[in-house]
């Protein structure tokens, strides 16, 4: 037991240094990783700011040229829907109606003719020819919207198959004098003018651009796709509006397939048309992941250096500490009976002097000498006698069980027992249990028994430990003095008086 105390209080502070450094090294590993995951977060979020701004003025230049077509497709449309308003384009020829009509309307090969549907959706007049082919649009959507909503404007049909070509038709109502309803003048912009426009841009493949109506329909998308063309995204339950309003932008599975993107809308609300901008999000981050494997790899590696420096610097600390706990207890302990020695009672002994005197309590002294030793160890030789003393520290050291008391082998065959915060009744029981216990133990080995000095008092200021000492002393040779194998308790007034 007082093996394990010692072992105890001797590595404390190894332990606690050897946890305070361990500490110290994960929460130095623990902040750098912290600032490295601080700083690849912001690298992270300025690869997404970064790809957002492009998508954004892609999404931008896209918008603006198909508004400015629309635009200026949409002057020929109405100069054509004013003129049919002019007396004389009911009695001039063909060819001269012609001129009248589309002399200033806009020709491009991917903008259709432009055709002019009387009030019964026939078709009249035709850009392309004198003499059209008779067909009927009364059935059309943008007939329709145009004949029961006058103020309809410009209507931009869904994606249909339109004169032999898929296209979107641009089309306005023509009224008479007195806004009745005269007709419609209807053209439309080919789906190749979109493949000439995406073509001319440097797009990576998985990269989606998407047209849309301000109802969201799907006017095209880039990868072409019939199945995706014309549907409706309010017809998507997965799908709300607010994912991506104007001039936003939305991370994650979008509503036409399930590669996750960057999506980034134009930020325009008067155009009849919006873009939507999309980019992988694997293509958004791959050079920031490539760079944050490469930071991470290389703060993995110092943080596992720093943690096996600080093992390898713990186990060498933990090393040097037992070695010097050995010197110590070499230094402080008896070797042949395991107690402290005179050198580490002398210290204890001053140490508890100072503390009683402090707390005013008692301290009391087990002086501890083998009777007739001499005679035994000439008689059984010095083997013998120095098992006599191991029995003999053995008997006290199962009798002194306070982790404060300090038992110690004094010299030669004296002991002493230093028992701090102890009055003089309980010392002189653990001295008779001492004494009982090396007297039944010698009844099986030789006969043995011990004399036993005691002392308790309380230090005062200008006092001496010596004082203790010498009481327990005389105790001591009052116990040999009066037959030997007793305790005896000093009084320490009268061998004050007499000292």
């Amino acid at each position: 037991m007082l093996a394990g105390w010692r072992e105890g209080t001797a590595r404390r502070p190894w332990r606690i240094s050897a946890k305070l450094l361990i500490i110290s090294s994960v929460v130095t590993v623990i902040g750098f990783s912290a600032i490295c995951v601080n700083v690849m977060l912001d690298m992270r979020r300025g690869e997404e700011a970064l790809a957002r701004q492009t998508l954004e003025n892609l999404a931008t230049t896209i918008e603006a040229d198909i508004s400015r077509n629309i635009e200026i497709y949409d002057l020929s449309l109405k100069a054509v829907a004013s003129n049919m308003l002019l007396p004389e384009i009911g009695t001039v020829s063909k060819s001269i109606r012609q001129l009248i009509l589309f002399d200033h309307a806009t020709t491009a090969k991917h903008f259709g003719a432009i055709q002019v549907f009387d009030a019964d959706g026939k078709l009249t007049i035709d850009a392309s020819t004198l003499d059209p082919v008779p067909e009927n649009r009364a059935d059309e959507e943008y007939f329709r919207v145009h004949r029961d909503n006058p103020n309809a404007g410009l209507f931009i049909s869904r994606p249909m198959l339109f004169r032999g070509a898929y296209a979107i038709v641009l089309s306005r109502r023509v009224n008479d004098q007195d806004g009745g309803f005269m007709g419609v003048v209807a053209g439309s912009i080919r789906f190749s003018y979109f493949h000439e426009l995406f073509e001319r841009l440097s797009l990576d493949p998985q990269d989606t651009i998407t047209v849309l109506k301000r109802d969201r329909t799907i006017m095209m998308r880039r990868p072409f796709d019939l199945d995706v063309i014309g549907k409706n995204l309010a017809d998507r339950q997965n799908w709300k509006a607010d994912n991506l309003k104007e001039g936003g932008s939305f991370a994650g599975q979008g509503p036409v397939d399930t590669t996750p993107r960057l999506y980034v809308r134009s930020g325009s609300t008067t155009p009849p048309l919006f873009v939507v901008a999309g980019k992988p999000l694997n293509a958004v981050f791959e050079l920031w992941q490539k760079e944050a494997l490469r930071i991470g790899g290389v703060v993995l590696v110092l943080a596992l250096f720093v943690l096996g420096s600080t093992a390898v610097l713990a186990r060498e600390i933990g090393r040097r500490a037992k070695a010097e706990n050995k010197l110590e207890e070499m230094a402080t302990t008896d070797a042949l009976t395991g107690l402290r020695n005179r050198r580490k009672f002398d210290s204890v002994i001053d140490v508890e002097w100072r503390r009683a005197m402090r707390q005013k309590t008692p301290v009391a002294l087990l002086m501890i000498d083998a009777d007739h030793f001499k005679a035994y160890n000439d008689t059984f030789g010095h083997q013998a006698g120095d098992q006599v003393l191991v029995g003999i520290a053995i008997c006290i050291s199962d009798s002194v069980r306070r982790a404060g008391d300090c038992p110690a082998r004094y010299g030669g065959e004296e002991f002493a027992v230093l028992l701090p915060d102890t009055s003089e009744a309980a010392a002189f029981k653990i001295a008779e249990t001492i004494r009982c216990k090396v007297q039944g133990w010698s009844d099986d080995q030789a006969s043995t028994t011990v004399s036993c000095g005691i002392a308790s008092l309380v230090p005062a200021a200008g006092m001496d430990w010596s004082i203790l000492v010498t009481a327990a002393d005389k105790a001591l040779y009052a116990a040999k003095a009066g037959g030997r194998n007793q305790s005896v308790v000093a009084n320490i007034p009268k061998l004050s008086l007499v000292a």
